[in-house]
């Protein structure tokens, strides 16, 4: 399809959808003027599971490759273990391993030739000693403020936190470099990290890069879509029945489509995949019997207008979504299910938490001789043995223990 391309329709194949772009002219200085494909990384740290909020950077990596961008993806292993050790250094590999399945099988849903697509371990070149002299090179030009304000919106922010957040933002500049793009991707939770390798890389005298923002789409609780809150997203390996469930659950106020996750999947996800697919954008709404006539949307903005006046409502989006949705996960959890060895990656990278099983506890009947005192225990023949068996043994015949006792016989 790049090939079809005028110069001027691939850029605005490159900026449809974005929130943000700093230094366009980049990018349209390397295709009209250089003429040769574009070259751009996104990264994504290695760490949580996959959720349906990466359908929305995957729809903008198929807009880069049908641009004829040579697009390259790092997982950022590295970043992952720095980011307040979100992954365990031990499972990092694992887990790079299976963001490549989950990658490559999204694109192939949403019907994108993956040709022009490369993949790099963030591990693979950021622990050379070039890149970690040139870290060294840009930790003494960046100041301590600089480094934590970049990563404000990306690393986890704790209390009396570790140097570790700040060597992040420094590295993910350094990518720029060491990858060779023109251009960087990423949410526009992303900026202040942008912004920091726009001012600093030309400080080590390296050039400055283009950066592409998406704008960030709610998640299914109302706020930041997240791997960490299991109410906030949809796992792309779940099952229908807890897909129909999360989304019956969603957050979508009637008639606000601010802040409104369903909405914004619809914006950013379903009506882009039906244009990729089919080359129109179309999302449909079935309606019940009596009802009326499917609901059928060829743009965000009749939804949203439909949904302010209620025609559409809530309980019809997510019907909707919910169908829309299992239609696009059914070939990646197919190819999922097929594929051994991704099976075996997921084990590995995401393994089960261990369940202890509680230990039943043995009563103690007791074998002691009753009313003793301790340091005695009684034995099968009836006598005892211990420490202080003297002062409960009452003797061998009936006499010698009336004797013990003190028991006077009448007799007496």
């Amino acid at each position: 399809m790049a090939d079809t391309l005028s110069a001027q329709e691939k850029i605005a194949l490159i900026h449809e959808n974005l929130q943000e772009i700093l230094k366009p002219e980049i990018i349209e200085d390397v295709i009209i003027k250089q003429t040769r494909p574009l070259v751009i990384y996104w990264g994504t740290a290695t760490t949580g599971r996959p959720h349906c909020g990466y359908f929305v950077p995957m729809i903008k990596l198929a807009h880069f490759l049908r641009a004829g961008c040579k697009v390259k993806i790092l997982l950022a292993d590295i970043h992952g273990f720095l980011d307040n050790l979100k992954a365990p250094i031990e499972l990092v590999k694992f887990r790079a391993e299976y963001y490549k399945f989950v990658i490559t099988s999204l694109l192939k849903a949403v019907n994108v030739p993956i040709g022009g697509l490369e993949f790099v371990l963030g591990s693979s070149y950021q622990l050379s000693a070039e890149y970690t002299m040139d870290l060294f090179r840009l930790s003494s030009v960046v100041t301590e403020h600089d480094a934590k304000k970049a990563g404000a919106e990306v690393v986890k922010q704790v209390a009396n936190a570790t140097l570790s957040g700040l060597i992040y933002p420094l590295m993910q500049a350094l990518d720029e470099e060491h990858l060779g793009v023109d251009a960087q991707f990423g949410g526009v939770d992303q900026r202040k990290i942008f912004a920091l390798a726009a001012e600093q890389l030309p400080k080590i005298n390296y050039k400055e890069r283009a950066h592409l923002m998406n704008p960030m789409v709610p998640g299914l609780a109302g706020g930041k879509m997240s791997s960490s809150d299991p109410d906030s997203k949809i796992d792309l390996l779940d099952t229908p029945e807890a897909v129909k469930k999360k989304l019956k659950k969603a957050y979508a106020v009637p008639k606000e489509v601010e802040g409104n996750g369903i909405v914004s999947f619809v914006e950013y996800v379903l009506l882009p995949v039906s244009a990729l697919k089919s080359g129109k954008g179309r999302f449909l709404v079935e309606r019940r019997e009596g009802e009326g006539e499917p609901l059928v949307y060829e743009d965000i903005e009749t939804l949203k207008e439909d949904y302010k006046a209620d025609r559409l409502t809530p309980q019809l989006l997510k019907s909707g979504v919910t169908n829309a949705l299992l239609a696009l996960l059914m070939p990646l959890q197919a190819d999922f299910h097929a594929s051994q060895e991704w099976q075996a990656i997921e084990k590995k990278a995401y393994p089960p938490p261990e369940t202890k099983k509680k230990e039943k506890k043995v009563k103690d009947k007791g074998s002691k001789h009753p009313g003793a005192a301790k340091g005695v225990e009684a034995q099968p023949d009836g006598h005892v043995e211990g420490k202080r068996k003297d002062q409960v043994n009452l003797g061998s015949d009936a006499e010698a223990a009336m004797e013990k006792l003190d028991i006077k016989t009448n007799g007496a």
